[in-house]
């Protein structure tokens, strides 16, 4: 199947061969590496027989060498990364790349976050339902279920609460998408200018502080840089409404704990929904585990599906080959 779409330039890198090139240089063993779980591994090894066969396939580093290795698909860097000095696209496993350290990697490879629609899928389930929970009040309820509580609690309309993804980048946006029936306000917020139908964009600090003004329930889906670390802190929370709850599907490192279970006791945050903590597990003994006010789930918010991943990465070798800029493609000065 062709790929449509313009040829780019890949900067320091150099730009990707064109087909019939690599098809040059499979007698040196062309090869893609899947490193990580066998089970996922056995799917990508089917999908790329039936559409990439002339690169060979390999499952786990150590029986490849590594200068033969083009293509890596991985959850974290190996060891000793400069061994891979042929190494052209660095593919993550999940949809973020903050788990590299992107200054230790080959230069000339360009890394890849992943894009594919059981991802997407699993994000929008997962915002609708903690969006849902957070506006009918579940883990107020649930807290008053543990004591034989019957007690019930204000319940608000769906188009009277104001839902602000912090982060508009492709899963806020699907997310959004599937929020839009419910007819809640929606509005997002972006480093630079972004237009999301039936979204009311903001961008840049003043943009963050009106936004954050008019919150009722923030979902974190922000990509973690240097920027963004920590920045779930107590004076953004002191931003938000009194009553405001917090659904957080970024990353641990996002989230002030401390400041949160401050805003949870002095009630100024009403709940808190969390699917990301740090560190991961979070202690048993932590106390958010116990807070009335919040729920926690262990990173299972959006899991990378082997069928549709296989696909998405196959189409992103094809495009490099045809000299085309891969979907997802990480900007390494921004880290995302």
């Amino acid at each position: 199947m062709a790929v449509q779409g313009p040829a780019f330039s890949v900067g320091a890198g150099r730009r990707p061969p064109s087909l019939g090139a690599v098809a040059d240089q499979r007698e040196g063993a062309l090869t893609f590496v899947f490193n990580s779980d066998p089970e996922r591994g056995a799917i990508f090894a089917r999908r790329f027989a039936a559409a990439l066969p002339d690169v060979a396939f390999a499952q786990g580093l150590e029986s490849v060498a590594p200068e033969s290795v083009r293509y890596l698909l991985t959850w974290s860097a190996p060891p000793h990364m400069e061994r891979f000095h042929g190494l052209e696209l660095l593919l993550s496993m999940g949809a973020g790349v903050d788990q590299f350290d992107l200054t230790a990697l080959p230069p000339q490879a360009q890394v890849v976050r992943m894009l594919e629609p059981g991802v997407e899928r699993m994000m929008q389930e997962y915002v609708a339902m903690g969006v849902l929970a957070l506006h009918r009040g579940l883990p107020r309820y649930l807290a008053q279920a543990r004591d034989g509580l019957w007690r019930a609690r204000p319940q608000v309309a769906a188009a009277e609460r104001r839902v602000f993804f912090f982060g508009l980048g492709r899963l806020a946006q699907a997310a959004a998408a599937r929020l839009a029936p419910f007819g809640f306000r929606l509005a997002g917020w972006s480093r630079g200018p972004r237009a999301v139908e039936g979204v009311a964009c903001r961008h840049g600090p003043a943009g963050l502080s009106a936004m954050l003004a008019e919150t009722d329930i923030l979902i974190c889906l922000l990509p973690l840089t240097a920027q963004t670390r920590r920045i779930l802190d107590a004076s953004l929370f002191a931003r938000l409404p009194a009553g405001a709850a917090l659904l957080h599907a970024g990353r641990g490192a996002h989230l002030d704990q401390d400041a949160l279970l401050a805003a949870l006791d002095s009630g100024h945050l009403s709940a808190a929904m969390l699917d990301v903590t740090d560190p991961e597990p979070l202690p048993p003994e932590h106390r958010l585990w116990r807070h009335p006010g919040a729920i926690i789930t262990p990173h299972v918010a959006s899991v990378t599906q082997a069928e549709t991943a296989a696909d998405a990465v196959i189409e992103n070798i094809k495009r490099w080959r045809a000299g085309l800029e891969p979907k997802g493609l990480v900007d390494r000065a921004r880290g995302y």
